[in-house]
Formats: C-alpha cells, structure tokens, sequence
C-alpha cells in the first residue's frame, strides 16, 4: 500500500475538499514544533459512524482544554466527516479528523494569534492488532506511566499526549509484542498505548478507573452493553500484583474496537467466553 501522503483521494481541510496530495501544511505549523493538535479516530461501518456527533464534541472539548477555540461546530464537522467519506467512496473506513494551530505571525510556545485549523480523512484500515483481534494480543509492559492529570490535560484526545505511547509501542512490537500496558503515575494499572483495558474474574469486570487517562467512547459503550448483561462492571484502581488473578482481559477502542488479551509481560488470560460474548455484540451494535 503507498504511502499516506500518496494515495488517490480528497482529505476535507478548512472548510473544502483538496485532492489527497495536496493536504499539506507549512514547516513552520505550530502544531509541528509544540504538538498544538487534538485529533478523533472513529470509524464508519456501512455507511454509518459510530457516534459520530459524540466523537466531534469531545474534538471540541479537547481542543477548548488546549486553549483553541475552534471555529466549526459538533454539526460542521459531522458534515466535514460525511462528505469525506462520499468524496472517497467509502462505507467502511476509518476517520481521522484533527485541528491543529497552524503557521502564522508567531512561531514561538505562544501562538494565539495562529488561526486554527482542521481536517479530515478517511481510508480503510482493517484489524488494528491483526489476528490478535481472534487469538489474544501479546502486551508488554511499559516502562513509561500515565502522567498525573495536574501536568496534563488527560482529559483530552490531544496529539502529544501519545508521545511516550509511540515510545512504549516501538518498544513493545520489538520484543515480538503487539501493545504495551501503561501503569499511571500512581502505580495502578492505566490502560495500553491506545486503547482502555478490561478484566475478568469470578464472573465480573474490572476497568481502571479513568482519572487520568482518556475515558474512552467504546469504553463507556462497552461498560453499558454489560450492565445491559446484568454483570457486575467494577471500576477501580488496580494494582500490579492483581493481574495474577484475572481470567480474562480485552482491550477496547475506536480502532482496536474490542480485542483479546492473551499475555500481559508473564501474566496469561483464557479467551473466554465473556470476552468473545463482548466482541461478537460490540461487532452487531456498531453495524446495526
């Protein structure tokens, strides 16, 4: 497959549709040098995005918590989103939308005066963790932790914040590992590097407690299909020495939507039947 800045197709910048390679910004982009950007991924099955309108209003909460008033509203960019999507004829695809400060009169850490931009793509993208969608993914551990929400703003989808994720990951698919988990700052069990975390044991689940980290949209969709189950949903801090006991463990997420974890460093989990009961309803729910 090319590459992502050289394929056929129209990316939605700013308020109009531009031919895929042309979709670029100056070197001099605030976001670029500062990580001023705050970004969605979701993902359109038959025709339809999966919350689509929630997905676009956190765009603009994350974007409102790193100062950058956008200037398209939750609806707006539900149209941006849709006419994407026609351009490059896709009914199953994935969507990135993103805004960012741009280049303009300031290239220093402030940049009020920068105008905000956005934009918007879409292509297809299969399995995010490949056959470990059916197998259980192999996680490693993270050296790295879940920075405390009073020198983050964790609350927010925003780019930098992924930056001790990629480290993580890298290091991860190094030792033959699909995904890394993250302990917080606290030592409690976090979530991976995109993706929140589930646990099993004795017939009810266990979620970190999202208070200092993303609380994902499939997160709380997942959390609602197992109260619907009647199943005893507990979220709570986790300690390390608590992975020994858990018989289950799945990952959700936009992209990842809901996957299997088989290992975790030395810990193992049973693909079970919970965990495959989640993934086959989470799959019926987004295409129904």
């Amino acid at each position: 497959m090319a590459g992502y800045d050289d394929r056929d197709g129209f990316i939605w910048m700013d308020g109009k549709l531009v031919d895929w390679r042309s979709a670029n910004v100056h070197i001099l982009t605030h976001a670029l040098h500062y990580a001023s950007a705050v970004f969605e991924g979701e993902r359109c099955y038959n025709g339809r995005i999966f919350k689509m309108t929630e997905h676009s209003e956190r765009l603009r909460r994350s974007a409102n918590l790193l100062d950058m008033d956008l200037p398209w509203s939750a609806a707006e960019i539900d149209a941006a989103k849709v006419a994407t999507l026609k351009a490059n004829s896709l009914t199953d695809a994935y969507v990135r939308a993103i805004a960012w400060r741009g280049a303009g009169e300031m290239m220093g850490v402030a940049s009020n005066k920068n105008p905000i931009r956005m934009a918007v793509a879409c292509w297809e993208w299969g399995n995010y963790y490949g056959d470990a969608k059916f197998k259980g993914a192999k996680l490693d551990i993270a050296k790295w932790k879940r920075p405390s929400p009073e020198t983050i703003p964790s609350e927010a989808k925003a780019a930098g914040l992924y930056m001790i994720c990629t480290m993580s990951k890298h290091a991860a698919e190094a030792k033959g590992c699909s995904d890394a988990m993250m302990f917080d700052y606290r030592g409690y069990v976090a979530e991976a590097t995109g993706a929140n975390i589930f646990f099993v044991k004795d017939g009810e689940v266990h979620t970190p407690k999202a208070d200092c980290f993303l609380n994902g949209l499939t997160r709380q969709t997942v959390i609602g299909m197992l109260k619907d189950m009647q199943i005893k949903v507990h979220e709570r801090h986790i300690m390390p020495e608590e992975l020994e006991g858990f018989e289950q463990c799945w990952l959700t997420g936009t992209a990842a939507e809901v996957t299997p974890v088989g290992q975790i460093g030395d810990y193992t989990f049973e693909v079970g039947e919970l965990t495959k009961r989640v993934a086959t309803d989470y799959e019926k729910l987004v295409r129904a």
